[in-house]
C-alpha cells in the first residue's frame, strides 16, 4: 500500500502585493523591501558622491543604516527615497552620507605615530606648525595630535591643526570636545589633569578639553574626492584607515590632491592597513605607514 504525502502549502502572496524577482530572500524578516537593486544604487550613489567603494558583503549595513533614513523622511520604499535624493540637492545628501561613513576612532590609536610625531615636533620647536587630520571623526585623533604637540613643542609652541569629516554629525561632537568618563579611560591621569576638565552636576560622568588645547583647533566639512580647500600648505597630515575605503583610482587621485596641500619634506601618517607603495613619485616611506612628500 503506498502512503500519500501531502506537500505543505505555500503561504499566499499578501493582499495587493506582487512578485518581486529582484527581491528574492532579502526581503524576508525585513521593514523595507530590499533588492540587489537597491543596493546597487546606493553603491553608485555613495561612490559618485564620497569616493566610497562598498562591496557586496556589506547588504546587511548599508540595509540598517540607510533604513533609519527611511523612517526619518517617510518614505515607504528604498526607491521612492533614493529618487528623492536624485531628483534634490537638499540637506538630505548629507544625512546619506553621514550614514554610510564608518567612524571608529580613540584616543592614541596607533600610538606608535604619536611617538614619530613627538620626535618630528621636537626637532623644530621654534618653527609654527601647521597640521591636518582628514578624518576627525568624533575628535579622539585631533585632540591626541593636539596633546602630543603640546607636549613636544611647549605651552606656548606655535602649532594649527585643522580638522575636517565629511560626516558632518561627527564633526559636530569633535568641535564640541566633550566624552563620557569610559571614553578617555584610556588616558595617563597627567594627561586628564593636563588637557581636560571634569564635569560636576548634570554634567557629571563627561569630561571636556580645555580651552588651551581647542584654541589649537580648526574644523570643517571637506569631502577628499573634490578639491581641496586649503591655501597654505600642510606640515603634517594624519589621513589613517580612509583610503580603505577606496578603490585604487580614487586612493591615487585623493593622494594627489594631498600632495598638492603638502609642503616638500611633509609627513603623511596612512593606517596600519594601508600600503602606497604604488604612489613612490608623490611619498616615500620613511616609517611604519609614514611617508614622506616629496
Amino acid at each position: 500500500m503506498l502512503l500519500q504525502t501531502t506537500l505543505p502549502k505555500r503561504a499566499p502572496l499578501p493582499t495587493g502585493k506582487a512578485p518581486n524577482t529582484e527581491d528574492g530572500p532579502l526581503t524576508e524578516g525585513r521593514e523595507f523591501v530590499w533588492s540587489d537593486a537597491d543596493f546597487a544604487r546606493i553603491k553608485a550613489l555613495i561612490y559618485k558622491k564620497a569616493g566610497i567603494s562598498l562591496h557586496d558583503g556589506k547588504h546587511a549595513m548599508v540595509y540598517s543604516r540607510v533604513s533609519r533614513r527611511l523612517r526619518e523622511t517617510g518614505h515607504g520604499s528604498f526607491k521612492t527615497y533614493l529618487d528623492g535624493l536624485e531628483q534634490h540637492e537638499g540637506e538630505e545628501w548629507q544625512e546619506f552620507i553621514n550614514a554610510l561613513t564608518t567612524n571608529l576612532t580613540a584616543f592614541f590609536r596607533e600610538q606608535h605615530h604619536f611617538g614619530i610625531l613627538q620626535e618630528l615636533l621636537a626637532a623644530k620647536r621654534a618653527q609654527p606648525w601647521r597640521i591636518w587630520c582628514s578624518a576627525a571623526s568624533t575628535g579622539e585623533e585631533p585632540y591626541s595630535i593636539a596633546m602630543t604637540a603640546t607636549e613636544a613643542l611647549g605651552a606656548s609652541g606655535s602649532f594649527e591643526i585643522v580638522n575636517s569629516d565629511i560626516d558632518t554629525k561627527v564633526l559636530a561632537t569633535a568641535q564640541r570636545g566633550v566624552y563620557k568618563i569610559d571614553g578617555v579611560k584610556g588616558l595617563s591621569t597627567e594627561r586628564l589633569q593636563r588637557f581636560f576638565m571634569r564635569g560636576k552636576g548634570s554634567n557629571a560622568g563627561l569630561m571636556r578639553v580645555k580651552p588651551e588645547l581647542q584654541k589649537h583647533m580648526a574644523f570643517q566639512s571637506v569631502n577628499l574626492i573634490e578639491n581641496l580647500p586649503f591655501r597654505e600648505p600642510f606640515d603634517v597630515v594624519f589621513c589613517r584607515n580612509v583610503m580603505i575605503y577606496f578603490d585604487a583610482a580614487t586612493q591615487r587621485a585623493v593622494l594627489e590632491r594631498i600632495h598638492r596641500v603638502m609642503k616638500p619634506g611633509g609627513m603623511l601618517f596612512v593606517g596600519h592597513a594601508e600600503n602606497f607603495s604604488d604612489a613612490r613619485s608623490l611619498f616615500v616611506l620613511r616609517g611604519k605607514t609614514v611617508y614622506e612628500r616629496i
